[in-house]
């Protein structure tokens, strides 16, 4: 039996009062199809005529509708306008959650705790101050007020969401996934949790169940622009440029100055005219899996085996990034190891040094003494690349080549980095542009 939908209009045109009732019923409603959101959009401009003819305290109502409709849509400067006006507990809570949202942070401070202080629920109102001190940074603030509120564990997937979100901040990502689990099974619809776990398998490599957690995201309202954007991503991944497509297009109709939605849209686009030679592409896959074979899994001598431990190289690919002299300059590595080794590499049609040869790769341990550098200027150059904040898709670029510092990053040229499969154009001006602003460029920049 079709359930029955909910009537957007009757809930805000003949339902007189707007409370969280109204708002579960109004979320309830969007899940149920675009022609539903459709509704929402007329219903707005509907309160709009009205809001202009009321008076008294009927206007306050309208602003408090209008304020909750517009958050929903996704217009959170609209919302911010007619929040602001209604002042209600409900109105100031919504406000604090669109001006964090904006990233107006103080603000969305004063929201709350204006909110508190009309009568909102308290244990809501400090779960989402937990998350503005997270976002500042501000961990032991955090600490302290998700302590207090401990007793939410068992039935509030907010509470577990917030909790995993302090904790991923901090570098403790297997329990902050964890947390994100637990939220999604308390409610299937939590946003922040569902985008949480895609990007963690996003970046763990598991690409379906990365699309599944990003499109049971985008399913609510109000959709955000980084799931959508994430999950055009892998669409193109995929070679399904017409989903990649559909999803750049609708954040560019939410925000027009998103550049990087623009740069995507275009590489989507391109694509879908795009010869791919299959045989190549099985070729490529071939090859690449066997440069990540572990040197462990050969018989090598004990003398070889340690020697390569010790400089680190753990796979036949890493073995293509170092010359015959850098292994003999090992310590007790000798000719007898080097011929076990080209013996091993010939086994795979592979050699030493190739990958450097043929200009494919570099690798960072053994680049050639750089300038010295200044306290300041060493500083900067070993600082984590996560600081850059880089998408999803260069993130996994980084890690593909094991660069975890400013310098690692440094080291690398364009043409290196675009040798990384899925990485393109637009992840190269991403990070050109990250790097810019810090005054860095890569190599032969």
């Amino acid at each position: 039996m079709e359930a029955i939908k909910t009537d957007i209009k009757a809930l805000f045109l003949e339902k007189e009062d707007c409370d969280a009732g109204t708002v579960q019923r109004l979320r309830e409603g969007l899940r149920q199809g675009a022609g539903q959101y459709k509704a929402l959009r007329e219903v707005v401009e509907t309160m709009k005529q009205r809001a202009e003819v009321a008076s008294g305290a009927a206007v306050k109502k309208w602003q408090l509708k209008l304020g909750i409709a517009n958050y929903f849509l996704g217009r959170l400067r609209d919302a911010t306008h007619f929040l602001r006006q209604a002042e209600t507990p409900l109105a100031q809570f919504y406000l604090g959650r669109a001006l964090a949202s904006l990233h107006e942070l103080d603000d969305a401070h004063k929201a709350f705790e204006k909110a508190e202080k009309m009568g909102y629920t308290a244990s809501q109102v400090q779960l989402q101050r937990a998350g503005l001190f997270r976002s500042q940074r501000q961990f032991k603030q955090a600490h302290d007020l998700l302590h207090k509120l401990e007793e939410l564990a068992s039935h509030s997937a907010e509470y577990h969401y917030q909790v995993g979100y302090l904790r991923l901040e901090e570098g403790d990502r297997s329990t902050a996934i964890k947390h994100f689990e637990k939220a999604v099974e308390m409610d299937p619809h939590h946003v922040g949790a569902l985008f949480q776990l895609g990007c963690a398998n996003d970046l763990a490599g598991n690409d379906d169940e990365a699309i599944s957690y990003y499109e049971r995201c985008v399913a609510q309202h109000p959709v955000h622009v980084g799931p959508m954007l994430n999950l055009g991503i892998l669409y193109e991944d995929h070679g399904r440029f017409e989903d990649a497509v559909r999803c750049f297009e609708m954040i560019m109709a939410a925000d027009p100055t998103n550049e990087r939605a623009r740069l995507f849209y275009r590489d989507a686009r391109a694509a879908q005219s795009m010869f791919i030679d299959e045989d190549a592409e099985r070729k490529y896959d071939k090859f690449s899996q066997v440069l990540e074979i572990p040197v462990t899994d050969f018989e090598l001598s004990v003398r070889s085996r340690n020697c390569l431990k010790k400089m680190n190289i753990r796979s036949l690919g890493d073995l293509t990034r170092v010359t015959e002299a850098q292994l003999l300059a090992s310590k007790n590595f000798g000719e007898t190891s080097l011929q076990e080794i080209k013996d091993m590499m010939a086994g795979k049609g592979l050699r030493l040094g190739q990958a450097l040869e043929e200009g494919a790769r570099y690798d960072p341990r053994f680049r050639s003494q750089q300038p010295t550098l200044s306290e300041q200027e060493q500083a900067l150059m070993n600082k984590p690349v996560s600081e850059l904040n880089l998408s999803v898709r260069a993130r996994k670029c980084m890690n593909r080549l094991g660069i975890s510092t400013m310098a690692d990053l440094c080291a690398r040229t364009a043409d290196e980095l675009l040798e990384v499969k899925n990485f393109g154009q637009t992840s190269l001006l991403e990070v050109r542009d990250k790097l810019r602003q810090l005054g860095l460029k890569l190599r032969g920049d």
